[in-house]
């Protein structure tokens, strides 16, 4: 297929065969599995899915590249011209669950994690290629720089396992820098309890607002009322003067339990 990638669409086609069956095994993939990919390329991964896949539905934003995969009449795919990002998951992928196999397009990276986030329960594993700095950071641990809110969200939804790391020559054309594969795998239930979810997000996103701040300014930056903010933290038992940036997952948890708690 002659095709030119689109910058405005973050195209940077894999090429690279050894990589893809590197995807394919951690997808842990059956004969009667049910795949999703987004952002196709030319379809290198795609033909490999569609042989060894029950159904593979796939999402393209770019009209012309989705109409290149189709008139080539060899893949027997669900091919859907759209943005993921906007698109009905639930509407789409029915009776889960699904896998979710793809090269993701790095600028979507964070907007997509959230978007499976939201769709987490229709999924039983996910094996992905992120930007080698994003996959980091849904890797990482508290007090590391890459540490942030996509860090607390996957550890509380998922078992994240690096696979590999990419070089940029393994895509046309090569991008700046590496990439990472990673397996996701959803767990039964979150890995700690909290009272409230919503609010639970709300406390995570107020601790990162403003990462160079402490923690109670952070909150109150974020919109939380200052003295809430101080009588909160003061019964969570977290000192006042740390950063978001070094809670642990459970001490999110704990610090939203406490902000649930009416009678403290």
């Amino acid at each position: 297929m002659a095709f030119s990638p689109r910058r405005r669409f973050s195209q940077n086609f894999l090429r690279d065969l050894r990589v893809v069956e590197k995807i394919l095994a951690a997808a842990e993939l059956v004969a009667e599995d049910r795949v999703l990919e987004i952002g196709p390329g030319l379809g290198v991964l795609t033909r490999r899915l569609a042989s060894l896949c029950k159904e593979v539905q796939v999402i393209e934003i770019d009209r012309d590249l989705a109409l290149e995969l189709k008139a080539g009449g060899d893949l027997d795919v669900d091919i859907h011209e759209g943005d993921a990002l906007k698109m009905d998951w639930r509407e789409l992928l029915r009776e889960p669950p699904w896998k979710m196999v793809a090269n993701l397009p790095y600028n979507i990276s964070s907007p997509l994690f959230f978007k499976i986030l939201e769709n987490r329960d229709l999924f039983e594993r996910l094996a992905l290629m992120f930007q080698k700095e994003f996959a980091a950071r849904l890797c990482a641990q508290p007090g590391n720089k890459d540490y942030g809110i996509p860090s607390v969200f996957c550890r509380q939804y998922f078992d994240v396992s690096p696979v590999a790391v990419v070089p940029p020559t393994s895509f046309f054309p090569a991008p700046k820098v590496s990439s990472m594969v990673l397996v996701l795998t959803p767990l039964n239930k979150p890995r700690v309890a909290v009272a409230d979810e919503k609010l639970f997000f709300q406390v995570v996103r107020g601790a990162f607002a403003q990462r160079r701040k402490t923690l109670p300014n952070s909150l109150k930056g974020f919109g939380f009322k200052a003295d809430l903010v101080a009588e909160k933290i003061a019964v969570s038992g977290i000192d006042p003067r740390r950063r978001g940036e070094t809670l642990s997952l459970e001490e999110f948890a704990s610090l939203a339990r406490v902000f649930a708690d009416e009678s403290c």
